[in-house]
């Protein structure tokens, strides 16, 4: 198989900072035909979620607005990794900020690119068993969250009818399933 051109950055010009992502605008040509063509990236810390197990072979999720579709969705925690902040302590934090549960047995999943289509940022998928309720919530002034645990026949039924809306959530339980099956 033909290895193909890469395309050649000429120019990248930082652009508007929002919030939780900073826009760049990168003058790419395309190998193909030489055609200059902007385009926008948005660059971002990476994420973390946690598909967290309880003693009784349940799955926490959390359900919240999510502003892009003007809808609830019930996802797997997690959020953004802080600068500075290794993946697994992002993980840790989110999991323990948004539902109070903290556990000690922690497995690494695997990543994948946010959206490669416009985003420089991963999302790091991670496993945690045995998981006790803690803490009090710990939300930001933007998070409405509630907690809702789904036993593992139910949550593999729901993936598999396209119950949950999430990338993130989905990509992590395909990778969950099926790295765990004779497990779980």
């Amino acid at each position: 198989m033909k290895k193909p051109q890469q395309w050649k950055c000429l120019s990248s010009e930082p652009g508007p900072d929002l919030k939780l992502f900073r826009v760049r605008f990168d003058q790419m040509k395309n190998p193909r035909n030489d055609a200059v063509e902007e385009m926008i990236i948005l660059e971002a810390e990476d994420s973390a979620n946690v598909v967290a197990l309880t003693p009784e072979k349940e799955i926490l999720f959390v359900r919240q607005h999510r502003f892009g579709i003007g809808e609830e969705t019930i996802e797997l925690p997690g959020g953004i990794v802080n600068a500075g902040e290794v993946p697994l302590k992002g993980a840790q934090r989110e999991l323990q900020e948004e539902t109070g549960y903290t556990g000690s047995q922690w497995f690494y999943l695997g990543k994948f690119p946010s959206n490669p289509v416009f985003m420089d940022s991963w999302i790091h998928h991670w496993v945690v068993q045995n998981i006790q309720l803690k803490t009090e919530q710990n939300l930001d002034n933007g998070e409405a969250v509630s907690v809702i645990k789904m036993p593992l026949e139910e949550v593999r039924e729901k993936l598999g009818e396209g119950f949950f809306q999430h990338p993130h959530t989905v990509t992590a339980l395909v990778l969950f399933f099926a790295t765990y099956q004779e497990e779980v």
